[in-house]
């Protein structure tokens, strides 16, 4: 047998080791930077982020990203899961007789996660930097200025805020802003005092918070989360499919798809954004309220859940959240398809179908003949891409008794210019409902998002009633009652809440109302 030469057997081995180390540099590029640091038990997230630099809470940019800060910062007060605000970093709070006065006690053994004791003049500070904020017409806490007229420490421990014209029990949950350290309130990654603490932060890629050791509940079983970002739902399911990450949070409607099963979970969130009708009272075709009636007579809200949304919402007749002490469940106030009831109003307004040829409702206005025809906006946003196909079934719906619409689909700067102008008659558009169950802001006349004209004394005065109701049972009663007269006045239409998925190998939460922004509400006290 030939001997092999040195030279040959050494260039074998050169390759072999070239191969290898070219094997390692191909695997290492595959495997992500944060591979190092994740310990066995870490939950691993996916999450859509592009724009955000920063976790200060104050300045959100995205919505999921919410949901991230929330385990890291904590409020006053939190909301339960009956929706009722409850201490947090406050022990306890008292109220004056008159309710202008509250006083906020702090837990004495809450650190931030630098090691450095909560004390009330960060919740001053906290709170005034979201003020400031709110004046220049920025942050998502900005309806902390409807509650607060003064806010100061008496001492370490203790916040003295004095109430603007609201002090009734909606301001509990005005106390639910995060807190932060007096000295980082406009930082980018400031402390908190929450389960979790920012450990690593690379915006557009990933985050990694680990469990606080020294947080004053208990220590949470999962020791870290790691979130990975993505630019687009495509990519958000496709890492979700080839179990790159355990969970996802997503508004795409594609979620729908995936149900519960042996080894995953499809949990439903609710978000923060009520889709409506939107209908002007002033408009002479609309002032009458039993054409405003029967246009939601003729709304199919079955067909739109189910065919346009694929469930992925949550039906509600009111502004306020179903399923929560707040929602009027009253079977005589229960929105239904029924063509012939809408047939009935629209004839006793005096809008009639002279030739029974369902052809466009007529009617005579001062002495001029005019049809029920009605401009029709509506404005699409990214991650709501069906509001086109939801206002074609409405104007099919409605053409079938006679009332004829135009539908043009504009920017959203253009539709809300033409809100505020009053240069409309219908739009589809969606409100943020804040966490206070108040919808004044919407229904009293002349408020600042009352685009639909609607002006009504009986109204006002329940809000007047509701803005000065202490006590939960008489603040309960009256949005009973607002909720009765929003019924029968219909100022406009409320179609559904958008909901939310988290789509899981690893079940981490066991709270029953799982809502925004505390999405992940729940996982610092999971028992694994």
């Amino acid at each position: 047998m030939p001997m092999r030469s040195t030279s040959s057997i050494t260039i074998r081995i050169r390759c072999k080791c070239a191969l290898i180390c070219a094997c390692v540099l191909f695997l290492s590029l595959l495997t992500p930077a944060y591979a190092s640091y994740l310990q066995d038990d870490a939950l691993h997230l996916g999450v859509i982020s592009v724009a955000s630099e920063s976790v200060n809470p104050f300045q959100p940019l995205e919505r999921e990203f919410m949901s991230l800060t929330d385990l890291l910062y904590e409020g006053l007060m939190y909301i339960d899961d009956d929706y009722k605000p409850q201490p947090c970093l406050a022990e306890s709070y008292k109220v004056s007789e008159n309710g202008k006065t509250w006083y906020f006690y702090l837990r004495d053994d809450v650190t931030f996660h630098d090691g450095t004791p909560l004390t009330a003049h960060d919740v001053v500070a906290s709170a005034m930097e979201i003020l400031r904020l709110a004046e220049e017409g920025q942050g998502c806490y900005s309806t902390l200025k409807y509650f607060i007229n003064s806010i100061q420490a008496s001492d370490n421990l203790t916040v003295v805020i004095k109430t603007t014209s609201r002090p009734a029990y909606s301001f509990l949950y005005a106390m639910n802003f995060p807190v932060l350290k007096a000295s980082e309130v406009q930082a980018d990654n400031p402390v908190g005092t929450g389960a979790y603490y920012l450990d690593i932060f690379v915006p557009r890629d990933y985050m990694l918070l680990s469990a606080y050791q020294g947080w004053w509940q208990n220590t949470p079983d999962y020791s870290q989360i790691m979130v990975t970002f993505h630019s687009t739902n495509r990519e958000l399911i496709s890492s979700y499919e080839y179990s790159r990450v355990d969970a996802v949070l997503t508004r795409a409607i594609t979620a729908a798809q995936y149900r519960n099963g042996v080894s995953s979970y499809n949990i439903g969130y609710r978000t923060t954004q009520l889709e409506t009708l939107m209908i002007n009272n002033a408009s002479r075709e609309l002032e009458e309220v039993r054409v405003r009636q029967a246009i939601r007579y003729m709304i199919n809200m079955e067909d739109l859940m189910d065919n346009v949304y694929y469930g992925m919402v949550t039906r509600t007749d009111t502004p306020l959240v179903p399923g929560t002490w707040t929602y009027l469940n009253d079977a005589d106030n229960l929105q239904e398809y029924n063509k012939q009831k809408a047939i009935e109003l629209l004839d006793e307004s005096g809008w009639i179908d002279s030739d029974d040829e369902d052809t466009i409702r007529e009617k005579v206005i001062d002495g001029k003949k005019a049809n029920l025809h009605l401009r029709f906006y509506v404005y699409e946003e990214q991650e709501n891409s069906v509001r086109m196909e939801v206002a074609n079934r409405i104007v099919e719906k409605l053409l079938e008794v006679g009332v004829e619409c135009k539908i043009e689909a504009l920017k959203f700067t253009d539709v809300k210019a033409r809100l505020k102008a009053g240069n409309y008659d219908l739009a589809l558009a969606a409100f943020n409902m804040d966490t206070a169950p108040d919808p004044g802001f919407m229904l009293i006349s002349g408020n600042t998002a009352n685009y639909m004209r609607y002006n009504s004394k009986e109204m006002d005065n329940l809000f007047t009633k509701l803005r000065k109701s202490l006590d939960f049972n008489t603040y309960s009663q009256t949005l009973q009652d607002i909720q009765k007269l929003f019924w029968q006045d219909c100022p406009f239409i409320c179609l559904y809440y958008r909901n939310g998925s988290i789509l899981t190998r690893k079940m981490f939460t066991d709270v029953r109302d799982v809502r925004e922004p505390e999405v992940l509400r729940g996982v610092e006290a999971f028992q694994k």
